[in-house]
C-alpha cells in the first residue's frame, strides 16, 4: 500500500554552509566529532527505538567523508537493519538520488518524513504518522507540538510550538513523487493541502553551539521522567540531563516569553496563510 522514508541529510558539501551561528568553519574534523557524537547520543537511538519499524532511514553522507567517520557510519548500519547510508557528491545531489532511491519501490504510495542528524523523536513517531495515512493523494502532516533541549551552557528541557517544522511528512502518490525536501520546511507553509495535528509531542529539536539559526525557544515544565519514557537517546546523556536540568521555575520569565512568543508567531502565520498570503504565484 505504501512505503514510508524517514529522511537525513549529514554533512553535504553546500556552497553557502560554510560556518555556523558563531562563524565557526563546519565539515571540519571538529565539526564531524561534534555532530558523529549527536548523532549517536540522541538521533540514532530515538530512531532506533521505534515502536513501528515500517519504514527505511536513508541517511545522505558527503563522498568526501573520511575513513575513521565511515566506520562510525558502518558500524551503525550493523546495528539497524533500516538504516540506510548513502554517499553522494555534496549537497546539488541531495534532492535527485532521494528521487532515485526512492524509484526502486513500486507501493502505490509514498511517505516521506524529515529528521536533522542532530534531534530525536518520540518511540511512537513513526507509528503516529501512519495512523494518519488515508490513502492522501498529496497532503503535508505537521505535528506542531513537541520539544526542546538546550545542551549549551545551562540545560533545559521545555514544550516548543512549531509549526512548519523540520520533522514533517508528506503522503503522496507514487507517480514521480516530489517527497518532503522538495522544498525547505519552512516553505511547506505555502502549500494548501496541509494537516496540523495539535497536542500529540513526538518529536524534539536539540540546541546546541553548532546550530546555524536555531535558538532555545522552549517554555513550561517538562516532566524528565515522562519525557525519557517516550524519547529513547543515549543512558550517559540522559542521566546527564536529568542530574543538570535546570527547573523552570529557575527560568521562568525566559519560559514565560517564549511561550507569548511561541504563539504570536503561530497566529501571525496563520492569519496571513487564512488571508492567502503564501499563495503561490
Amino acid at each position: 500500500m505504501f512505503k514510508h522514508f524517514l529522511i537525513t541529510r549529514f554533512n553535504l558539501r553546500k556552497e553557502d554552509w560554510t560556518t555556523n551561528k558563531h562563524n565557526k568553519p563546519i565539515l571540519t574534523d571538529e565539526w564531524h566529532r561534534n555532530r558523529f557524537k549527536l548523532f549517536t547520543d540522541y538521533c540514532f537511538p530515538s530512531v532506533m527505538s521505534q515502536t513501528n519499524t515500517n519504514f527505511e532511514w536513508i541517511v545522505f553522507f558527503d563522498s568526501s567523508t573520511k575513513k575513521e567517520y565511515r566506520l562510525i557510519i558502518s558500524k551503525l548500519d550493523e546495528q539497524f537493519l533500516n538504516f540506510k547510508p548513502i554517499f553522494i557528491d555534496g549537497m546539488t545531489q541531495f534532492l535527485p538520488s532521494i528521487k532515485t532511491y526512492i524509484s526502486n519501490f513500486k507501493e502505490k504510495y509514498i511517505i516521506t518524513t524529515g529528521i536533522d542528524n542532530d534531534d530525536c523523536i518520540g518511540k511512537h513517531f513513526i507509528e503516529e504518522i501512519q495512523k494518519r495515512f488515508n490513502n492522501q493523494y498529496f497532503m503535508c502532516l505537521d505535528f506542531i507540538d513537541g520539544y526542546t533541549i538546550q545542551t549549551q551552557s545551562e540545560i533545559k528541557v521545555g514544550k516548543k510550538l512549531h509549526q512548519y517544522n523540520p520533522f514533517l511528512s508528506l503522503f503522496e502518490i507514487n507517480n514521480n513523487p516530489k517527497t518532503i525536501k522538495d522544498r525547505s520546511h519552512r516553505n511547506w507553509k505555502k502549500e494548501k493541502n496541509v494537516l496540523q495535528i495539535h497536542g500529540v509531542r513526538i518529536w524534539s529539536s536539540v540546541i546546541h553551539h553548532e546550530n546555524k539559526v536555531n535558538e532555545f525557544t522552549g517554555y513550561g515544565h517538562t516532566n524528565l521522567d515522562d519525557f525519557f519514557n517516550e524519547f529513547v537517546i543515549s543512558k550517559p546523556q540522559q542521566d546527564f540531563i536529568q542530574k543538570q536540568a535546570i527547573p523552570v521555575n529557575k527560568w521562568r520569565l525566559e519560559s514565560a516569553i517564549n511561550y507569548v512568543s511561541s504563539y504570536w508567531k503561530f497566529y501571525s502565520k496563520n492569519i496571513k496563510r487564512n488571508l492567502g498570503f503564501y499563495n503561490k504565484k
